[in-house]
């Protein structure tokens, strides 16, 4: 194994042991929202800890488009944006991705739980926002030390879709 994989390894376990850590203790602090005994209600609390999970995308979106807009990349298709742009519009497209998954499993898991388990929500709401600022950070600081915040939401989306599945079918 090269060195560079030994950091991504690193990165990436670190990222998945400190989301499950994460996600357990906040689920066990937060109560489950108001409301959560109806589908609506359930919906309706997803769908606003869904908005707080956004926040850093469009955080991504803003640094790209005030550095477009102060430099030569203000017409982004001649090709000239300096590194940290070109950085922090990779990790705005990989948000798009992550984000896409995570509001498909709150909103299935949402549909599928027990209201005594809706702190889960707000708890892969809080753990996703975190998550994706320390996908920017490590990246900006290293393309490599990325592999923490990626591996945290890769794998807790694909928590959030195994659940709403397994809690359909149950």
């Amino acid at each position: 194994m090269t060195r560079e994989q030994k950091i991504v390894l690193a990165g990436a376990a670190g990222g998945v042991i400190v989301m499950v850590a994460a996600m357990a203790l906040l689920a066990h602090l937060i109560s489950p929202p108001v409301g959560a005994e109806t589908l609506e209600g359930r919906l309706a609390a997803a769908l606003r800890w869904d908005a707080v999970a956004a926040l850093p995308f469009f955080a991504m979106l803003a640094a790209v488009g005030n550095a477009r807009f102060t430099s030569d990349a203000i017409d982004p298709t001649r090709g000239v944006e300096d590194r940290k742009t070109m950085i922090n519009g990779r990790v705005a497209d990989n948000t798009a991705q992550q984000l896409l998954l995570f509001l498909a499993g709150t909103l299935g898991l949402a549909a599928s739980l027990p209201p005594d388990l809706m702190s889960l929500i707000p708890a892969a709401a809080i753990v996703f926002a975190a998550a994706r600022m320390l996908f920017w950070i490590g990246y900006r600081i290293d393309p490599l030390y990325r592999a923490f915040g990626f591996s945290s939401t890769a794998y807790l989306n694909l928590g959030l879709l195994v659940g709403s599945l397994w809690f359909w079918l149950a």
